[in-house]
């Protein structure tokens, strides 16, 4: 069902038109995404999906037909309306007077309709269009119009600019901006919101006879089509928006265009003329073309393929109804996956389908990728020869093309065939059914002559070493058919008549008997690179032919064949062998799936097939065998030391054996810390489990957990489930969870790691019983490593996967996860392109991308350190850098492809392995003294092998490098480390570098020499059973480790990785999970200050690190003693700002922690030394801090003394929190530390073999911290990597993105480089489809929400940059929040200015006066006049005031609420006051500080904000089954008042839910009033007085869920919102009703709202007197009485009162928690409560005493939840232009007219501490752009007419803040004068703590002080009315040269003021004494006098 369908929207401004292309609004669509994360719809729908993605396939659509969508009827119909409701007041605007308003003429009276001026001449300007546009009062008629064609989309549907320009053509009126103004002067009569996407519908032509005529549809959407399958649209296609003609491939419009000929190939020029056939000229384009000059021109066939760079239609994302505001180009259909995916029968083929045509291997092959395919043949077999690959040296691939294939008999072993080309021809032909669906013309698809013409054309381009790819193939045939299709398009349109009709197809179509002529005519051109073989019966003939030349080498030159037969009458057979060496191996290879690979190699070795290539080794030394070489080395150094490298590195052990361990003073450990962006990514993952709670589907209720468990699931390696260990224990989580007590044990640790192998089950189970038994324990499967075996547990056919397959899908899939409340999954990945498919679970608004450093917001998280992944190794092979960090060795290549072509039977990687492991053999060799072993390695192999030997010489701790030998194929790596190590051993190199072999199935084997190495190394290790058991603790051992195993799981590598030496990956990597994948290993983090690259481009880096140094999290910095000027960024303290030269260059990897990130951790396992290495809890909780101190990073201790510590990040703060907890272990900076920083600070500039400084010798690893290792690539993926697409990424990402998935279709749009990771991936989940074996495979979303999982999220970030951390991080404030939601911070601060009548006076004033004692420990001394006041007589338990004893209760006038403390003291006849000390005033920005408060728990009767769910509240927040969702509909409500000069008009937002609360006509349904109930009504189901709470800024945190407050009982809640805000409020509490206050008062403060709600309320009196009146109802019987209630008030307290001694004061209570219906229904129950003006109650505080509560009743000033009687107070008015004060101001008023103010002394009000909104949103600023954002209250005022700088601030709000800071300078005699205060007149007004004011009414009748006994200190005069007149004025005494203050609101009403009261009869006045708000004259700046009393 349609879950909204409001009855009316509200909508404002001009609409956004056609595709937004600025920068400025992608920004502001990727940040709306956020804010829709949090929205509580079903599925929120952000900007970005609503205009760039279609949201559901046609298949659901059709089935939920029966929906009704208003905003699609609203689209699609002709001259549909909005659901009728009363008229908008926001968009109906009154004609002028006189004009005309007839439906289709303009107001000028000029008709417009197309019929009636067809044939009329109009002038249309140049760069205008005509246009057609739709009027609902005329849907058979067009109206015509002039539009600038800027403001239309082009022919692609994009490029429109936003607004619009256009001209009338009836009156000639030109110069319309707006199309809401356009559509008036027309007279469109519109209902709904002007758009022109909606109602500019059709292009104007004229046609033959020049009339003008309807021509085609404006297609604003460009790639989307709106409207039903009906709809017919001619526009573009359904898929890909056509591109501009313009470019090279301008060939396709069907004649030759001269622009292109000269760049067409020498050898295919005179085809064009010689055929007279334009195809030929289309096949030989430039965009065809690739080139052959150089592999960075190879993808020049994508430039402009695509004008399209973002998705353009998703079929799985739709909701099962529209999103909550839906942009235009959202489309409820989109074709079905079958139609629009992959041709028909395209399922039974899909194990057989391939993605790419070069090196991609599809993991989910049944069998081996040879003839064994079961491909359809015909005809006569074909015979392979034998011997065929011993003659070849390579199997030849064949590729079926076209029809029928014949059959293979003979040796079917040396030939490979393969469907790929077959299937992408098919997909081809997909496009026309795609666009019948959506009713658009049928486009021609591209023919089979035409396809295989382009083939060639693709083929013949290829240089010799480049490898076709299937995805370029595809986007060939994609450019070529939309350029077809884009001519017919454009002919179609054209304006002008034509001579002659137009063709039906732009391109003349190549015959079956002209294709082999042409195709040969096109490989003539390309030295024999191509071979066409054309047949005259069938395929059959042209193989044999083929195997033919193959044996007799005709071919050897020939790397394509291409075999036609074009016998058949309609149609072709084709095929396409590659016989090329280097392709057909690198192709027949790539269609192996991993496990046949696997089982090739392994049959290689066991069978002794790789004995011959040993034996061409041991040949190719002149000398001998190594093998021999080897063994005289080693004889002839057997017994003494024979090398200088050996006897340096044998006294460098001895000493460390006999003088212990030297410290290196240039490398340290990097300490354990949170980065930012870490926090940041686990502040978004709470976003969006908070956004799922907040959903309107209710699946997960937050509010039910109590505490947090967790599972992390990994890939069935030991090193990464050690490493997961590690992270865990050092991270404290399960201190900070309180899963754990105290010390943490290992076995305690394991509890909550899950390694996925055949033993999780029994784990498993524990833990689905363990949430089944918990409830209330929310518990988060977080699966790391989540790309990682997405085998279906039922459909397992992918071997390679090992026993381990399947379980992922086994147990995180399994029905209890899924169906579990308190289950959230989180899957974490590098590579989530396998989980972004049509049918993934995860829904888009659930993925969390790690941020851009370059993205917005994102210099709030200041890094001290850089990533360096992928794409930054690419831009060094761009940057000029001497030595790009990315790689290949051309020498090993050059190798590896002499000995392919020599051993053609055996596998590439064995060669490669072969290769590589003697190089390194005779590099150790080089290196150890056999300097002719040089001439048997490569130049990058001989560097690697030199630093690895030379770097521990550099270090007094022998610190060295890490070398990653990447070796996928297990037996291969067993082989190459046996190999190594033999070398090794018989070098004598035992003792110099350690070589391990690591393996996923086991864990680390390192010798006992190297153990003993590491524990010294760092100083910390003292377990003599430690062992090394993560690849992070051999940090700075010199090895080599042979990494092995088919994909990496997740292992992290050290600093130490200098080099990684990815040579020998093979070609199943080629797919972008796999490749990325690889390369992720050498991902690495750089300090900030320095970068890889040199010259100006590291001083920029190292000057925006600068730049961004600063950041809120205060407690990240070690503040060192001693070094104050180096405590911003203490890393540098040890790092060198020097470069190594490429060559001999050493790095280390410069990273986190292990909670940091992924890449580093301390060394030394967790389990050793626990008590020493026990982790500590993540500190204190956060709550009630400031700001911030808020984003607190947990860090635990880190390794004991010994160990330097430096964390990133500014200086503490002096109070900073965790500053013990966190460093109590963390030791000062030594001062060889310092040393050293001086050291390379100085040594920077020095060159690189400058003699190195006198002291230790600088360690290898400190000089190349900033360089990430130097990567080694295979010449094929090297090629790969660094070539770029027409898009200009990297050609890799145009991959296949996984093993597990498949293209949807072969003509889908190229990834872009503008794109996203939020666009990338919601491009792979419209175009990818799981294979059969992926475990998503059966969850068919089909567009619909049920299909993704609710509680399933996914975060992807790049590889090694800190996931783990970040999701720890994330458990851990997840836990915090949980504690929050039950726990809130409320004020609790004693009540100031309190009389205690026991305290001795000091003044020597004869015993009649008390103490009134302040929170700043000040003393008032005040003289009570009366002894025994007559509240003494009220009885200790009287449940309400009685009224007769409450009137002769005195008026306090003291402010006793502790917020204002720094508010004026109040003097009246009771109190004369005199004062020791009041304290200094306190800083504005102290306030939320200093402000003492308590943390309590929630009661049942708690308020709550948007946060909170339940069922109990489910309808109170809009469930309702009687309503559609959020149901609501808008009505004006105006009435006058006098003091504003005009009619008031507000608007309510009443949800369906809450009309009955109100009465509307019965004619119109219009508004009249809201019902109001009866004084004598009686009844306990309800609350008789409406609540209404102002609010501004806090429409997540404002607490307006007053269901528990008010029990369950009925009651009128309105909340007061101002017009720009109702929006938001609006969507976070659609079931609220709203009153929105008018547009002047945008920027009022709390004084207007207060003001406006209390005439409303007056007036809504009157009226509802009025219709009871004629019910027969008295008057005075309404109930006069609203709540004005502050939306911070959380909970509600009673005070119980046991009077049970003799006299009255002997009493004891308790207070209790109580539901605010129970207060107000006392209250409401008081008798005689109409005579009581404002009712009020006590703030809380804990330090209530009894003489709080003694007296039930005061009659005092109310606070914050007030019930107001506004029959009562009638005449007096809350003052709508203030912003501070003004409860007390009105107070004060009310007070003075005698009105009496009760305030429940045993009730009161808890407030929350929000500190966000309220009147901290009220920013003061300078208009001036170059002025600072800081103003000082000082400069709120200036002198008239001066040059000041103007402030952008309210004057009022102004003038309040300067009286409150700076009042001293106009009333300077006041100051600390307590017995002479300031006299102010009809006002209170702040002005400040240390002046007391006495405030007087100039009212008639009204109640004052007796101010006889005052000599007053000054006058201040505040907008005087005419009550106060000179008369007035001249009954008050004033001290000489007290000071007078007037404020008027202009400098004319100034000086009539003066004169009116006569004021210069008793005061003097300068000119220079004249002030006014820094305000600009439109501003209305308020303008005051100072003067002197005389």
């Amino acid at each position: 069902m349609n879950q909204r369908t409001p009855s009316c929207r509200l909508k404002m401004g001009n609409s956004y038109a056609g595709q937004l292309k600025s920068t400025r609004f992608e920004e502001v669509l990727h940040s709306s995404i956020e804010a829709s994360l949090r929205s509580n719809s079903l599925v929120p729908r952000p900007v970005f999906s609503q205009l760039y993605l279609e949201a559901e396939q046609q298949l659901s659509a059709l089935e939920g037909s029966s929906r009704i969508d208003n905003e699609e009827e609203e689209e699609e119909g002709e001259g549909g309306l909005e659901p009728s409701c009363p008229p908008n007041p926001y968009q109906t605007h009154l004609p002028p007077e006189g004009c005309c308003t007839v439906d289709g003429f303009c107001q000028a009276g000029k008709d417009l309709r197309l019929v009636s001026i067809s044939n009329e001449p109009i002038d249309v300007p140049a760069g205008f269009l005509l246009v057609g546009a739709k009027a609902p009062g005329l849907p058979d008629h067009l109206l015509v119009c002039a539009v600038d064609k800027r403001f239309l989309p082009d022919d692609s549907g994009h490029n429109a600019l936003l607004g619009f320009s256009g001209n009338c053509v009836g009156c000639g009126k030109k110069g319309f901006c707006y199309f809401t103004e356009f559509s008036n002067h027309i007279n469109l009569k519109l209902t709904t919101q002007p758009k022109k996407q909606k109602h500019l519908k059709y292009y104007l032509v004229r046609n033959a006879q020049g009339a003008l005529t309807k021509g085609p549809l404006i297609c604003w959407k460009g790639s989307e089509f709106r409207g039903r399958p009906t709809t017919a649209g001619l526009c573009s296609s359904s898929l890909f928006p056509p591109l501009d003609i313009s470019g090279p491939l301008a060939a396709f419009s069907g004649d030759p265009t001269p622009g292109t000929s000269p760049s067409i190939p020498t050898g295919a020029q005179p085809a064009g003329p010689a055929s007279g056939h334009p195809p030929l000229t289309i096949a030989t384009s430039p965009a065809v073309f690739n080139g052959k000059d150089s592999p960075k021109h190879q993808q020049l066939v994508k430039n402009k393929l695509l004008a399209v760079t973002r998705p353009s239609a998703l079929g799985i994302l739709s909701n099962s109804g529209p999103p909550k505001k839906r942009h235009k180009g959202w489309s409820p259909e989109s074709p079905s996956a079958t139609e629009g995916g992959y041709p028909q029968g395209g399922r039974s083929r899909a194990k057989y389908e391939n993605a790419v045509m070069s090196c991609v291997p599809q993991a989910s092959l049944a069998g081996p990728a040879s003839v064994t395919f079961p491909v359809v043949a015909s005809g006569e077999p074909v015979s392979v020869p034998d011997n065929l690959l011993k003659i070849c040296k390579a199997k030849p691939v064949i590729f079926k093309g076209h029809g029928n294939f014949p059959y293979l008999c003979g040796n079917l072993n040396d030939v490979v065939v393969s469907p790929l080309l077959h299937t992408c021809y098919q997909s081809s032909q997909s496009l026309s059914r795609l666009h019948e669906q959506y009713g658009a013309p049928t486009p021609q698809p591209i023919s089979e002559e035409m396809q295989l013409l382009l083939t060639v054309y693709y083929l013949v381009q290829l240089a010799a070493d480049q490898v076709p790819l299937m995805e370029d193939l595809e986007q060939i045939f994609l450019r070529s058919w939309r350029e077809s299709y884009l001519m017919e398009i454009r002919q179609y349109q054209q304006a002008a008549p034509q001579p002659f009709p137009p063709t039906p197809s732009a391109v003349a179509p190549v015959s079956s008997a002209q294709l082999p002529w042409l195709a040969g005519l096109a490989a003539s051109s390309c030295n024999d690179s191509v071979h066409v073989i054309e047949c005259a019966y069938s395929l059959a003939e042209g193989l044999s032919e083929m195997f033919r030349l193959l044996i007799e080498g005709k071919l050897a030159k020939t790397n394509y064949v291409v075999i036609i037969c074009a016998c058949r009458n309609s149609a072709i057979d084709s095929c396409i062998a590659v016989t090329g060496k280097h392709q057909a191996r690198i192709l027949s290879e790539s269609l192996l799936s991993p496990a046949e690979y696997q089982k090739e190699v392994t049959y290689e070795l066991v069978t002794g097939r790789v004995d011959s290539l040993g034996a061409f080794f041991s040949t190719l030394c002149p000398e001998g065998d190594i093998d021999i070489l080897l063994d005289k080395f080693h004889q002839e150094s057997q017994g003494h030391i024979s090398s200088s490298l050996t006897a340096a590195s044998v006294t460098k052990s001895a000493s460390l054996d006999v003088g212990g361990a030297p410290a290196c003073t240039s490398y340290s450990l990097e300490p354990p810390h949170i980065r930012p962006f870490q926090l940041a990514v686990a502040q978004k993952l709470l976003s969006h489990v908070c956004s799922i709670a907040d959903s309107s589907t209710q699946n997960l209720d937050l509010g039910s957990f109590e505490k947090v468990d967790f599972l992390i699931c990994i890939p069935p390696s030991e090193v990464t489930y050690q490493q997961m260990l590690f992270h865990v224990w050092h991270s404290g989580v399960l201190l900070e969870l309180g899963l754990e007590k105290e010390c943490v044990s290992k076995q305690q640790v394991e509890q909550h790691v899950l390694k996925l192998d055949a033993n999780a089950q029994t784990k498993f189970k524990s833990f689905l019983q363990n949430s089944f038994q918990n409830p209330h324990t929310l518990f988060i499967l977080i699966h790391d490593h989540a790309h990682w075996d997405l085998v279906s547990a039922v459909h397992n056919l992918c071997s390679q996967s090992g026993p381990s397959a399947g379980w992922v899908d086994r147990l995180l899939n399994c029905r209890e996860v899924k169906e579990a409340p308190n289950i959230v999954t989180l899957h974490v990945t590098s590579f989530p392109y396998a989980l972004q498919t049509q049918h993934t679970l995860i829904s888009p608004y659930n993925e969390i991308h790690w941020p851009a450093s370059h993205s917005d917001g994102m210099d709030l998280y200041p890094e001290s350190k850089k990533y360096f992944g992928l794409s930054e190794f690419i831009e060094s092979t761009l940057s000029g850098h001497s030595l790009p960090l990315l790689r290949y060795d051309s020498s090993f290549e050059a190798m590896v492809t002499a000995l392919g072509k020599r051993f053609p039977h055996l596998h590439s990687a064995v060669i490669r392995t072969f290769v590589l492991v003697q190089h390194y053999a005779a590099a150790m060799m080089a290196v150890s003294g056999l300097s002719q072993m040089k001439s048997y390695t490569s130049v990058e192999t001989l560097e690697i092998t030199q630093n690895l030997l030379n770097a521990p010489k550099q270090c007094p701790c022998g610190h060295g490098l890490m070398v990653l030998l990447r070796v996928p194929c297990s037996p291969l790596a067993a082989l190459a480390y046996e190999r190594l190590a033999h070398v090794r051993a018989r070098l004598a190199l035992e003792q110099h570098f350690e070589i391990i072999l690591g393996n996923p199935s086991s864990g680390l084997t390192v010798g006992k020499h190297f153990v003993k190495q590491l524990k010294q190394m760092w100083q910390n290790i003292e377990d003599a059973e430690w062992r090394p058991q993560t690849y992070l603790e051999l940090e700075g051992l010199p090895c080599i480790l042979i990494f092995s195993g088919m994909d990496p799981h997740g292992e992290s590598l050290p600093r130490s990785l200098r080099y990684c030496d990815l040579r020998l990956i093979n070609s199943s990597c080629l797919v972008r999970t796999a490749l990325e994948q690889e390369l992720g290993l050498a991902a690495y983090f750089v300090s900030s200050e320095g970068s890889p690259e040199k010259g100006p481009r590291s001083e920029g880096v190292e000057s925006d690190a600068e730049k961004l140094s600063g950041t809120d999290n205060e407690d990240e910095e070690l503040v060192t003693e001693g070094c104050p000027s180096e405590k911003r960024s203490p890393v540098k303290r040890e790092r060198s700002c020097s470069h190594d030269s490429a060559s001999s260059g050493l790095s280390s990897k410069a990273s986190g922690s292990a909670l940091g990130d992924e890449t580093s951790a301390q060394p030394g396992g967790p389990w050793q030394g626990e008590r020493a290495w026990s982790p500590q809890p993540c500190g204190p909780s956060e709550e009630g801090r400031a700001p911030g101190d808020k984003q607190r990073l947990r860090a635990s201790q880190g390794p004991p003394s010994g160990v330097s510590r430096h964390s990133p990040g500014p200086a503490p703060q002096p109070d900073s929190g965790l500053k013990t907890s966190q460093r109590d272990v963390q030791v000062q900076t030594t001062s060889s530390s310092q040393l050293s920083f001086l050291g390379s600070s100085s040594s920077s500039a020095a060159p690189a073999a400058s003699t190195p400084a006198p002291q230790a010798p600088r360690c290898s690893m400190a000089k190349a911290c900033r360089q990430p290792p130097v990567v080694f690539l295979p010449k094929l993926v090297y090629d790969m990597v660094t070539a770029t697409d027409s898009g200009g990424l990297p050609k890799a990402t145009s991959l296949l993105p996984s093993h597990s998935v498949m293209w949807a279709s072969s003509f889908r749009p190229p990834l872009s480089k503008t794109m996203t990771s939020t666009e990338q991936s919601l491009y792979y989940r419209q175009w990818t489809v799981p294979r059969p074996s992926h475990m998503d495979y059966g969850s068919r979303a089909e567009g619909r929400v049920d299909g993704f999982h609710p509680r399933r999220l996914l975060l992807s970030g790049p590889p090694q940059i800190g996931k783990t951390g970040a999701y720890l991080q994330f458990l851990s404030i997840l836990s915090r929040m949980l504690v929050r939601l039950t726990e809130v911070d409320v004020y609790d601060e004693e009540e100031i200015n309190i009389i205690r009548p026991g305290d001795s006076c000091s003044a020597g004033c004869c015993g009649h006066c008390v103490m009134l004692h302040t929170r700043s420990t000040e003393l008032l001394q005040i003289h009570d006049l009366q002894e025994e006041p007559d509240w003494r007589y009220l009885q200790l338990g009287d449940p309400w005031p009685d009224l007769e004893l409450f009137k002769k209760l005195p008026f306090d006038y003291i402010i006793h609420d502790p917020k204002y403390e720094d508010a004026s003291l109040i003097c009246s006849h009771h109190q004369s006051v005199k004062v020791e000390d009041r304290g200094a005033p306190r800083r504005p920005e102290d306030l939320y500080v200093r402000r003492h408060t308590a943390r309590m728990r929630l009661s049942k009767y708690a308020a709550y904000n948007t946060y909170h769910h339940c069922e109990q509240c489910r309808q109170y927040l809009g469930f309702h089954p009687c309503y559609q969702l959020y149901e609501s509909t808008l009505h004006a409500f105006a009435f006058s008042y006098s003091m504003l000069g005009e009619e008031v008009q507000l608007h309510f937002i009443i949800p369906k839910s809450k009309e009955h609360h109100f009465v509307f006509s019965q004619t119109g349904g219009q508004l009249e009033s809201m019902r109001l109930p009866l004084v004598t009504d009686k009844s306990q189901e309800y609350i008789k007085s409406p609540t209404f709470t102002p609010t501004t800024g806090r429409h997540e945190h404002g607490l307006f869920n007053l269901y528990h407050a008010m029990d369950g009982a009925s009651h009128l809640h309105v909340l007061v919102v101002k017009e720009y805000e109702m929006p938001v409020y609006k969507k976070y509490w659609p079931n609220h009703i709203m009153l929105v206050l008018p547009s002047v008062f945008n920027s009022a403060g709390v004084g207007a709202a207060h003001f406006l709600i209390k005439e409303l309320s007056y007036h809504n009196l009157e009226l509802e007197r009025t219709r009871q009146e004629e019910l027969g109802i008295k008057p005075q019987d309404i109930w006069p009485f609203i709540v004005i209630s502050d939306d911070s008030c959380v909970m509600w307290n009673v005070v119980d009162v046991d009077g049970g001694g003799e006299r009255s004061r002997e009493f004891s209570w308790s207070e209790r928690n109580v539901s605010l219906k129970y207060i107000m229904q006392h209250i409401e129950a008081a008798p005689n409560i109409t005579h009581y003006a404002l009712i009020g109650m006590r703030k809380w505080s804990s330090k209530t005493g009894s003489r709080e509560v003694h007296e039930p009743f005061s009659r005092c000033h109310v606070h914050d939840f007030i019930i107001l009687n506004v029959d009562l107070t009638q005449n007096v008015q809350y003052n709508q232009n203030r912003f501070l004060c003004d409860d007390v101001d009105f107070n004060l008023r009310v007070h003075s007219a005698g009105l009496l103010l009760c305030r429940f002394n045993r009730f009161s009000v808890m407030k929350k501490q929000i500190v966000v909104g309220g009147h901290r949103s009220f920013h003061i600023t300078s208009k001036a752009p170059d002025c600072p954002a800081a103003v000082a209250p000082a400069q709120y005022v200036c002198a008239p007419d001066s040059k000041h700088a103007l402030l952008a601030a309210p004057a009022q709000l102004l003038l309040e803040k300067f009286l409150q800071q700076h009042s001293r300078r106009f009333f300077p005699l006041s100051l600390q004068n307590r017995g002479h205060p300031v006299l102010s007149v009809d006002c209170y007004l702040n002005l400040g703590p240390q002046i007391s004011v006495c405030y007087v009414s100039s009212r008639p009748h009204s109640l004052n002080i007796s101010c006889s006994d005052f000599r007053f200190s000054g006058l201040l005069l505040y907008l005087c009315d005419s009550f106060v007149g000179a008369s007035f004025l001249k009954k008050f005494h004033f001290l000489k040269g007290a000071t007078l203050c007037v404020i008027c609101q202009d400098r004319n009403s100034l000086r009539q003021t003066v004169v009116r009261l006569e004021l210069e009869d008793q005061w003097q006045f300068r000119l220079r004494d004249e002030f006014q708000t820094a305000n600009a004259k439109e501003d209305r700046p308020l303008f005051f006098l100072t003067g002197r009393h005389i």
